[in-house]
Parts: structure tokens; sequence; C-alpha cells
């Protein structure tokens, strides 16, 4: 519960599925790469962001991302799995201070009722979160469920929220809506979203393109599978950066135990890194929206995740001697 000791909350976080599932990507990023010459268009920033950001004329980008939804969540609650199919995409593109154009999916189903309920949950996603779904392609004959969802996204160069750019002195700052549930099958799904009004979940994804409009933040990633501390770990990792972190400042639903909430994957969570004198507007735009924003620490040269509960320390991630996703 929440009186486990510091050394056990990181060997926990460490050997967390939702960050040891990260690994596989080195490997894919590496057969991968590319010579950016070769392309007739800027691509800005490829593998390790929540979306790639291809430049189209001086002004503008595309943000292209794709998400697949676990089997695990596909089986349990179809539903849900086609909601979140959604939800996880519209995050992407707002963690990257974007505007969501519209998105495409790929539906492999082996059971025609899991197959309806997956679309009843894309259905009411769209609806809530006023993104569209505007193509895609079926397997109706597929061996296994699988729902991968693709999304699109603009946004002025100037404006993009990355995940590589924190600077050394930067504050960490971690923000959630606080105000949610634990999903009833998946402890470790903070539901922000479907209990809420259609606009205040369209003006939170708003509020991440003030951010990036007005230069709030120097780097932000939403908080997904890997929970708080592997997101923020994947944003340092791609930014050759360490930091020091204070766990017990990270904006928490009480109810809900430490360790649980390190792990979860909330509707609304995003880490952002920020110079001081931006915290205060910061604070500011996503605490109008209900999400509430803390500083919890600091962006250090030396490259390792050092948590403390106020008084022991730990280093989560040395990114010196190891990778979570080795962008």
């Amino acid at each position: 519960g929440d009186f486990m000791d510091l050394k056990d909350i990181a060997y926990e976080l460490k050997n967390f599925e939702g960050v040891i599932r990260k690994k596989g990507i080195k490997n894919v990023v590496n057969t991968l790469r590319f010579n950016d010459d070769d392309y007739y268009f800027d691509i800005i920033s490829d593998f390790g962001d929540d979306a790639a950001i291809i430049g189209i004329d001086g002004e503008n980008a595309i943000l292209l991302a794709a998400d697949g939804i676990w089997g695990k969540l596909l089986e349990t609650d179809p539903w849900w799995a086609g909601y979140c199919s959604v939800l996880v995409n519209a995050n992407d593109i707002a963690a990257m201070g974007g505007i969501s154009v519209g998105m495409t999916n790929i539906i492999s189903m082996n059971d025609e009722k899991i197959g309806r309920e997956v679309l009843q949950g894309i259905k009411e996603g769209v609806e809530k979160f006023g993104i569209p779904m505007i193509g895609g392609h079926t397997h109706p004959d597929a061996t296994c469920n699988v729902l991968d969802v693709s999304i699109t996204g603009i946004v002025k160069r100037d404006n993009v929220l990355r995940s590589d750019t924190a600077q050394v002195g930067d504050k960490i700052v971690f923000a959630y809506d606080l105000d949610g549930k634990i999903h009833d099958k998946f402890n470790l799904n903070w539901d922000t979203t479907t209990m809420k009004p259609k606009k205040l979940v369209r003006d939170q994804l708003k509020a991440l393109e003030i951010v990036g409009e007005e230069k709030l933040a120097t780097a932000c990633k939403d908080i997904s599978n890997p929970g708080a501390l592997g997101t923020l770990g994947m944003l340092l990792e791609v930014s050759k950066k360490g930091a020091h972190v204070d766990i017990t400042k990270i904006p928490r639903n009480e109810s809900v135990p430490m360790i649980q909430w390190l792990k979860l994957y909330p509707g609304c969570g995003f880490v952002f890194t920020a110079p001081e004198d931006k915290i205060d507007r910061l604070k500011e735009v996503l605490e109008f929206v209900n999400i509430t924003a803390e500083v919890c620490g600091e962006v250090i040269e030396n490259k390792q995740l050092i948590i403390t509960d106020g008084k022991d320390k730990e280093v989560l991630f040395d990114f010196d001697r190891e990778y979570i996703c080795g962008c």
C-alpha cells in the first residue's frame, strides 16, 4: 500500500510491465532508420516522440501517430478498448501541442459480438473527443481480435511540443485530472473522461495547444502505459538528460495508493519540463480545465532519473547504462 519504502517502489516501477514492454522499440527503430535527405518533406522528428513531425511548408507541420490497443483490453472490455483507441490517439496529438484532424483504423475480428462492442466504443470516443474516424481497413476473418488506430494532426512548426527538448534546470511538472475513477476491470486505468461533458474533455486537449502557442513548456509527453515516472523516463532518455523527482509532490487522488498511482494510465495526464518563469502561467492554463499541475523536480545534466520521497533517494533509471525504448 502507501507504506512501501522507496527501494521497493523503484524496483516495482523498473520491472513494471508497462515499462518493460517498451524495450522492443529499440530493434524496430534501428531497423527502420532512414536518411532524411532522400525524402520530399522535412522530417523534423520521428521515433521517440508521441507523434512524428513532418514539415509541409515553412510554417506548418503535420503530426502522425498510431496506437495499438493491448489485446488484454480487447478481450476483457471491448467497448472500453474501442473508446480508448480514440482517447490515446487524441492525447498523443495534444501532447505535441497539435490539433487532431482525423483517424483511420485497422480492425481485425474473429468474434462478431466483440467487433460490435468495439465499434460502439469507437463511436462514443469520436462523439466525446470530436475527432472523426474517417477510414481504415477491416479483417472480418482474423485469427484474433486486434485494434490499431492511426491519427493525423496539424501544428505550427514554432508551437510544437517535443519529447527530446528538455533543458537542464527546467522544472518538471506532473499534471493530472484528479477527478476520475479506477476502471472496474482495469486497475491501472484512471478514467477521467467518460463521465465528463464533451466540452470539458475537448477543452483539456485545447489547453495543450495553448501551452504550445504560448511556449510554456520546453518538452511534454502524455502519461501512458509506463505510468508517470516511466513516461518521464522516456522523455529524459530522448532528451539525453536526467532528473530529480520528489514522488510525494506528484498530484494524486488520495483514494489511490502511491505505487498504483505511479503505474496508472490516466485519461488526462501529462508531464512537462518548463523554465521557472513559465510555471505560473502553465499551471493557470491547465487548472482552468480541471487539470492539477505541480512542480515535482528538476532536469539535471547527469543522465539518471533519481527519485526521493523526502527521506530516501533511489536511482530509478541510469541512462548511461540502460534504456527504456532505445530511441
